[in-house]
């Protein structure tokens, strides 16, 4: 179950409350791993397209053509991080609580927050956060 702040209250998040127009959320995940108080920041879309091959009846004559049918599907309601240290505490039973800080309503806007959030929480210098990187570029240091 997602959460959100409202009006200086945290409630579940729920379908409808997703503004129209909008794309995804940056969140917050923390959890009790091994004893250890960890979090872990990213971002997610609200929905997935995926493309599937068109049934073998509808393709088209010109086998040139790929044609694909897209499906919209929710992407974030039993998400659990990308953090393999997440996953493998979800998979093992573990209590995990989700948070969304932010909602945005660009692909752009999306990864110009989650960033901002990176940075603003300074991930790589604190050792609770369980991320690794910030866009490929900035590192953890190890010591």
């Amino acid at each position: 179950m997602w959460k959100i702040n409202k009006d200086g209250k945290q409630m579940e998040f729920t379908e409808e409350m997703i503004p129209e127009n909008a794309v995804g959320f940056v969140y917050l995940m923390t959890a009790i791993v091994d004893g250890k108080f960890v979090k872990y920041i990213g971002k997610k879309n609200f929905w997935a397209y995926p493309k599937t091959n068109l049934a073998k009846k509808d393709m088209p004559t010109d086998k040139r053509l790929k044609t694909y049918v897209r499906k919209k599907r929710n992407a974030y309601k039993n998400y659990f991080s990308s953090n393999e240290v997440l996953k493998a505490h979800k998979q093992s039973g573990g209590e995990i609580h989700r948070t969304i800080l932010e909602i945005c309503y660009s692909k752009i806007s999306l990864t110009y927050c989650e960033c901002k959030h990176l940075f603003i929480n300074e991930v790589l210098e604190d050792e609770s956060y369980l991320n690794n990187n910030i866009l490929g570029k900035f590192y953890k240091t190890t010591s």
